[in-house]
C-alpha cells in the first residue's frame, strides 16, 4: 500500500510553529522560573520570586486599568463594527468599500498615531477649529488620559471587527427577516432574534481579533496616554528595558498568555456548546420565531 506524505505536507507549519511560537514561548516559560541578572538577563538559579512579585499591589491595578481599556474600547469597536459590516453586506458596492477599509493598513501603524497626536494635540486640528470658532478660550487637553487611548485603539482596531463581520453576514440568507417581519416581528426584533444570533461566529471572531490584541497594546497607551492609561504592555516593556527584571516580564507575559488562551478556548466551547444546542432545540422542535400566522 503506498503511503500518503500527510507528514511532509504539514512540515512547513509544523516548522514554523515551533520556531515562531513554541520555542519563544518555551524561552519565556524557563526565564520566568529564573534569577535577574544584575545587569539585566537572566542567572540560571531557579526561583519563584518572579511569580511573588506579580501579587504587589501595583500589578493588580495595572491589570484592572488594563481590563477596563481593552473591555471598553471592544465594546465601542463592536458596536461601530456591526452595523458598518451588515451595511457592507447589503451594499452594491462592496469591493469599494472593502478598500476604504483596507486603505489604513496600507499606513505605518506609528504613523497613524502620531496623525491622531497631531489631531488632538493642544495646537492640533481638533484646537484650532475650536479656537476659530470661538467654542474655547484655550486648549483643551485631548491627548494623555484613557479617553485618547480608547479612541486611538477603536480606529486601530476598527478594521479588524468589521472585516470578519462582513464576511459572516454577507452569507446570511436574508430572506429571513423579511419572514420574521411577516410573522410580526419588529425590525429591531428581527435583527436581535434573528439576524445576531445566525452570525454569532462572526461576532465572536470580532471580539478576539480586538479585544486580545487591546489587551497586550504598548504603542497606543505610551503614546498618547497618561498615568492614567498603563497598561499590561506597558509594564513589561518597562522591566525589560528599565527595572531589566527578565523573569518578572517573562512571568507577566506567561500569566496573560495562559489567561488569554484560557479564556478564547471557554469561549469557543460556550459559542460550539449554544450552537449545537440550538441546533438540537430546532431539530426536535420546529416552531416559528414569532407568534402569529401559523
Amino acid at each position: 500500500m503506498r503511503r500518503e506524505p500527510g507528514g511532509l505536507y504539514a512540515a512547513p507549519s509544523t516548522i514554523w510553529l515551533t520556531v515562531f511560537f513554541l520555542a519563544p514561548l518555551a524561552i519565556i516559560v524557563a526565564y520566568s522560573f529564573l534569577t535577574p541578572g544584575v545587569r539585566g538577563g537572566v542567572e540560571w538559579k531557579p526561583t519563584l520570586d518572579a511569580y511573588r512579585a506579580i501579587a504587589n499591589p501595583t500589578f493588580a491595578k495595572v491589570t484592572l486599568n488594563t481590563i477596563l481599556v481593552a473591555i471598553g474600547a471592544t465594546a465601542i469597536t463592536l458596536l461601530i463594527a456591526l452595523p458598518c459590516g451588515y451595511y457592507m453586506a447589503r451594499s452594491e458596492r462592496q469591493t469599494l468599500l472593502l478598500m476604504l477599509v483596507m486603505i489604513p493598513f496600507w499606513t505605518n501603524f506609528l504613523i497613524r498615531i502620531y496623525a491622531w497626536i497631531a489631531i488632538l494635540g493642544n495646537e492640533g486640528f481638533l484646537n484650532d477649529i475650536l479656537l476659530a470658532l470661538g467654542l474655547v478660550d484655550e486648549s483643551v487637553q485631548f491627548l494623555y488620559n484613557r479617553g485618547a487611548v480608547m479612541l486611538v485603539l477603536v480606529y486601530t482596531y476598527l478594521p479588524y471587527a468589521i472585516l470578519p463581520l462582513y464576511s459572516t453576514i454577507d452569507k446570511f440568507d436574508f430572506s429571513l427577516l423579511e419572514a420574521a417581519r411577516d410573522l410580526g416581528a419588529s425590525k429591531l426584533g428581527a435583527i436581535t432574534r434573528v439576524l445576531l444570533p445566525n452570525v454569532k461566529g462572526g461576532i465572536l471572531t470580532a471580539f478576539l481579533f480586538t479585544f486580545i490584541p487591546i489587551f497586550g497594546a504598548y504603542a497606543v497607551p505610551l503614546l498618547v496616554g497618561g498615568t492614567e492609561s498603563y497598561m499590561l504592555g506597558n509594564l513589561i516593556a518597562d522591566e525589560l528595558t528599565k527595572s531589566r527584571d527578565w523573569p518578572l516580564a517573562s512571568a507577566i507575559s506567561l500569566v496573560i498568555t495562559l489567561v488569554t488562551t484560557i479564556g478564547v478556548l471557554l469561549l469557543l466551547r460556550a459559542n460550539g456548546a449554544s450552537t449545537l444546542g440550538g441546533a438540537r432545540e430546532a431539530k426536535a422542535e420546529p416552531e416559528p420565531a414569532f407568534g402569529g400566522a401559523r
